[in-house]
């Protein structure tokens, strides 16, 4: 269970389930004075914290946040742009889809440094550059030397302040979308994914993926004022977070960052996001598929927003991994006994609002899914009929705490992590909290989250199938007697 990064639609599915914290140097500067014995308690406990590394994080007095983590990789530093918009602020109808095509917008280049300027900076850097939209957020980042920050701030804050592109340029950035757009729909995952959003969510903005309504990216072309208008209400200091990684000085790296934004004018504008009203009763849909393909499953169960303090939450998480890892009895007997799927995924992606628990299926023919939608729910059953073992759920936390430390490996691994806890929370603080939600999951919690949120009102299904063409009517004729 790690942070993913989330470039489109393809990836949104993906388990997103690991964040930062502020580190024990910066929390032991504040505490006071305790016995010995609480201490020592206290000293063990931060022992077991996931993410050690101090923060140091100041906000200037514009509401910019600026959050420096140094982190052992001499001579690399990893530096993040987080901007708290994503497709859930596409509140405007007609416009979904904006904030992925602003993503490739922000690459358009400004007056000192135009698109192939910018370009050359990062290759003479050596460094490595893009960005990714989710429904949440949009991040850009570059990873390079240590030695090139000063240029990497500098290129940075000036396109985040002072972006330019020509409406021909924006016409011809829209057309790229459209072709990404089709692109991913020659999967059958899109439309599965577009179907079982539309079905879940009737008010929310989590209806329309990140790629957007396609008439919505069709009609893009003609949104060149309305660009420059969503640029200038998003992307402000108050909704951006610049996060740097590595081989840095924190001092020096945040008087630097004084320097280069404190500047850049205040005005972020917040969308008025309306909330999903609970499900009432369960939806589902079926998707002829004109291309031959195996029968494909998608599932979701509406569940909470991310919270790193709610054992109910952490619950729901474990939950994907006692049903759907590859040591899972249920991945066992689909995948590898019986041999009838060839593709199985579930769990519960983080989201700053109310979102899904999805499941996804890809079975080897249309008796084969119906057989595993029917596995899927007998050991959701299980788990609400009674209490997981509970050496099973001790080893499955303990799986989760190595994999996360272990992939801890790089400054551009803490960063995606540190990105993803700042955008849902604002802060880095919520890991060792979510961690610790974790340890207090109990096999009672377990079966309580499932009985709780795994019911059929609550469940969207998504079933698609190669659907053959009907044969051609026989247009053979026969000659009447006596002609």
């Amino acid at each position: 269970m790690s942070i993913r990064k989330e470039t489109t639609v393809r990836r949104q599915t993906l388990l997103a389930l690991a964040f930062a914290l502020l580190g024990s140097l910066t929390l032991a500067a504040s505490a006071p004075a305790q016995p010995a014995e609480d201490a020592a308690a206290g000293a063990a406990a931060e022992t077991r914290q996931i993410f050690p590394y101090p923060v140091h994080e100041q906000t200037l007095d514009n509401g910019l946040k600026v959050v420096i983590i140094p982190f052992d990789s001499p001579g690399t530093v990893a530096y993040f742009s987080v901007v708290r918009t994503g497709s859930r602020e596409e509140v405007e109808a007609g416009h979904s889809g904006f904030a992925h095509f602003f993503e490739h917008m922000m690459f358009r280049g400004t007056e000192r440094y135009p698109r192939d300027a910018y370009n050359d900076e990062l290759r003479h850097m050596g460094a490595d550059s893009n960005a990714f939209t989710t429904d949440d957020y949009t991040n850009y980042y570059i990873i390079g030397p240590a030695s090139a920050l000063p240029r990497m701030m500098d290129i940075e804050a000036d396109r985040f302040q002072n972006l330019e592109y020509s409406e021909d340029a924006f016409r011809t950035e829209a057309l790229a979308v459209l072709g990404e757009y089709n692109k991913n729909a020659s999967s059958p995952w899109l439309a599965m994914y577009e179907k079982m959003r539309g079905l879940a969510f009737n008010e929310h903005t989590y209806e329309h993926t990140t790629l957007g309504f396609l008439e919505d990216i069709e009609a893009m072309p003609g949104y060149f004022d309305y660009s420059l208008g969503f640029f200038d209400r998003f992307y402000r200091p108050e909704n951006t977070i610049v996060l740097i990684v590595g081989d840095v000085d924190p001092d020096e790296t945040l008087a630097m960052a004084e320097e280069h934004y404190g500047g850049w004018e205040a005005g972020y504008q917040p969308a008025e996001i309306t909330p999903e009203p609970p499900q009432k009763e369960p939806q589902e849909a079926h998707i002829d598929w004109d291309n031959p393909t195996r029968p494909f499953l998608m599932m979701g169960y509406r569940t909470p927003a991310f919270d790193a303090d709610s054992v109910e939450y952490a619950a729901l998480d474990l939950i994907g991994q006692l049903l759907f890892s590859d040591a899972s009895p249920l991945y066992q007997e689909v995948v590898v006994d019986r041999q009838i799927v060839d593709q199985l995924e579930g769990g519960m992606p983080d989201h700053r609002d109310p979102y899904l628990f999805s499941i996804t299926a890809r079975a080897k023919s249309d008796e084969a899914l119906a057989e595993v939608e029917s596995a899927i729910q007998e050991h959701i059953a299980k788990l609400q009929a009674e209490p997981v073992d509970g050496e099973r759920l001790e080893r499955i936390k303990s799986h989760l705490r190595y994999d996360f430390a272990l992939g801890m490996d790089s400054a551009g691994s803490v960063a995606f992590n540190a990105a993803s806890a700042l955008q849902l929370t604002g802060g880095v603080e919520a890991i060792n909290r979510r961690y610790e939600s974790y340890e207090k999951v109990t096999p009672k919690d377990v079966q309580k989250a499932a009985k709780k949120y795994f019911q059929p009102e609550r469940r969207t299904l998504v079933t698609l199938s190669h659907k053959p063409a009907a044969p051609a009517d026989d247009e053979t004729t026969t000659t009447e007697a006596g002609e």
